[in-house]
């Protein structure tokens, strides 16, 4: 049965802590739904009604085109172990770039990893939980270094030019790009 919650709780924190692992969705007016997959140390808490994440450059730009155009976002993370628990963040949520005001205060929170390209910021509307018994039960193997390989072997300068030209989403809508390179030290 899902219970929802106008905030996280302590049980609800100690769940997220534990996933290797969470989901974001978004969506914009005549655009497709966008559904990424997220790993790495990259969630934090901030606050039980404010939660952000660390963003790498990677294949596209959805999510910070359609927080642009709409804010929704939700949030998922499933419990591969026990007890089956699935547990939903809804929120409205904006992108955080290097250049903005915002970024110092929320950089801190996190380790910046070679190829950050913004953090997004959310604020939580509501949480659900439920009871997550389809899931199946996997095994936690090891983190995938590949993207974070890729991005350390990065000309600095050319990644920020590829960066600055990815200034559109695949459905056409109007991002923001970063303007500088972290290499993680």
């Amino acid at each position: 049965m899902a219970e929802f919650f106008d905030r996280l709780d302590d049980k609800h924190i100690a769940m997220i802590e534990k996933q290797p692992v969470f989901f974001v969705a978004t969506a914009a007016q005549d655009a497709r739904i966008n559904l990424s997959p997220k790993g790495y140390d990259a969630f934090r808490i901030i606050a039980p009604d404010r939660v952000a994440y660390l963003d790498l450059g990677g294949s596209g730009n959805e999510t910070h085109a359609h927080l642009a155009a709409d804010g929704r976002i939700t949030l998922m993370f499933c419990n591969f172990d026990r007890p089956a628990l699935i547990l939903r963040i809804y929120g409205h949520g904006r992108a955080v770039l290097p250049q903005d005001p915002a970024w110092s205060g929320l950089a801190g929170h996190f380790e910046l990893f070679p190829g950050t390209r913004q953090i997004f910021d959310i604020a939580v509307e509501s949480v659900q939980t439920s009871c997550g018994w389809g899931v199946p039960f996997m095994d936690y193997r090891e983190e995938r270094v590949t993207l974070k390989k890729a991005h350390a072997q990065s000309d600095p300068q050319e990644w920020v030019t590829k960066m600055q030209g990815r200034t559109r989403s695949i459905d056409g809508l109007p991002t923001r790009p970063t303007d500088r390179y972290f290499d993680g030290s």
